[in-house]
């Protein structure tokens, strides 16, 4: 397990149940963590910087290596997406539990990934074909799609590398920032346009693609609940979907992963406008953090069903059951809502997560720990599960409202205010309702 905090702990939990042993990667911050305390072996990899942890693939590989592990997987972030150590991991005869290098290559440049999807006659955000820069052309182009602009890196991913340009005026100051963000973050500086949507929704399908050529999907899921192209709160289905939307979604889905050879667990992202016109955005070539809001509503187990397909086996015909009920997950940041949602790093004095009937709750967290400042302030998830998205709600609302996380600031309080907000309550949130307000 190439990862730490509460997707380390999802992974371990199946291979437990696959009896599969499992080694974790760990830096000396983690030493105490939850993920450490599961696991049949552990290796420490270095400091607690991830640049000198957790980024590098030669010490990861030389954990795997010497502890006899035939198979990785990457969990998300860190190296989950890096095609180079997925090649890597092959080159040491350890299996990589994901896609192959060249497909995460492939939709790992945005430019590219979009040619592809336009050939398989996926539609996509109007937008420049190729990398630019700024000049009279470029800015000619923008006077032609119309502003606002969404510049974003080729490479990018987590909302770094994006800037919204709504006016001329601006135009060759964002597109020089950004190029100055992609080449920090991504070691690549291109960028391209899209048309940005006003009042978009941001909507995703599952898909799981076994060795053997089978593709499907396990439905959508609705992660508009955003602020600064963070993802706050999703959930399936999407409300206010209408059958031929969903059919639809997921034709394209499939079409899209097919036209990427892919295989193993992924997720299309489309972005849709407020005429209910929905385009392709860019493929995830990694587990989710979101996948527990479709779990809960299909029954799969998406880690299973990776290591399954990674070990060469075939879907279960089962597996694409109609979605029953509705699944909410919310995501409990470390962070301060009163302070411009600042992380808040620190040790913690009491952990206490919620249970009852249809609640889970994917975290890492264990009183006492530390929340450390080298890490993503994500600490923890809370889903419910109820039979529609009324009771769903109130589920949830009773859940964060048992949450006991002290001793760090959390946005726990925040997202119970976002559940009784009226807009998420009829199901009418868009990406830009929170930077709005």
């Amino acid at each position: 397990m190439a990862n730490r905090g509460e997707i380390a702990v999802r992974v371990i939990r199946t291979c437990r149940e696959l009896s599969i042993p499992v080694v974790v990667v760990y830096s000396e911050v983690d030493r105490t963590s939850l993920p450490v305390m599961l696991a049949d072996d552990a290796v420490c990899i270095g400091p607690g910087p991830t640049a000198e942890s957790y980024l590098i693939p030669s010490r990861v590989l030389s954990a795997a290596t010497v502890t006899g592990c035939d198979a990785l997987h990457p969990g998300y972030g860190f190296l989950s997406e890096n095609p180079d150590f997925a090649e890597a991991v092959a080159t040491c005869k350890i299996t990589f539990v994901g896609p192959a290098p060249e497909t995460m290559r492939l939709l790992g440049d945005k430019v590219e990934a979009r040619r592809r999807m336009k050939a398989a006659g996926v539609p996509v955000v109007p937008g420049s074909d190729g990398p630019l820069a700024f000049s009279r052309e470029t800015a000619k182009f923008c006077a032609e799609i119309g502003y606002p602009v969404l510049v974003k890196a080729a490479a990018g991913g987590g909302g770094k590398g994006m800037r919204v340009i709504k006016r001329e005026a601006d135009l060759e100051t964002g597109i020089q920032m950004c190029m100055a963000e992609a080449k920090r973050s991504f070691d690549d500086q291109r960028v391209y346009i899209e048309k940005y949507l006003a009042g978009a929704r941001h909507v995703e399908i599952q898909v799981l693609g076994d060795r053997h050529g089978t593709l499907v999907h396990l439905g959508e899921r609705d992660c508009s609940c955003q602020r600064r192209h963070q993802k706050l709160i999703e959930e399936s289905p999407a409300p206010g979907f209408t059958a031929e939307q969903r059919e639809q979604l997921g034709s394209w889905a499939v079409a899209a992963a097919k036209a990427a050879g892919y295989f193993g667990a992924g997720t299309v992202e489309f972005i849709g406008d407020d005429t209910g016109t929905f385009y392709f955005m860019e493929m995830n070539a990694r587990l989710q953090v979101e996948h527990p809001v479709t779990e809960m509503v299909t029954g799969a187990d998406i880690v299973r069903e990776q290591i399954l397909v990674a070990a060469g086996e075939k879907f279960d015909p089962d597996l694409t059951r109609a979605p029953q009920g509705h699944a909410i997950e919310c995501r409990i940041y470390a962070e301060d809502p009163d302070a411009d949602f600042q992380p808040c790093p620190g040790f913690l004095t009491e952990v206490s997560l919620p249970g009852g009937p249809g609640i889970r709750a994917d975290s890492a967290l264990l009183s006492r720990s530390e929340v450390s400042p080298f890490y993503d302030p994500l600490i923890a998830k809370v889903i419910s599960w109820a039979p529609d998205r009324t009771a769903a709600i109130a589920r949830m609302d009773r859940a964060l409202a048992e949450t006991r996380i002290e001793g760090v600031k959390t946005t726990t309080a925040f997202l119970r205010r976002l559940l009784h907000n009226p807009r998420f309550q009829r199901g009418r949130v868009t990406t830009g309702m929170l930077d709005e307000a």
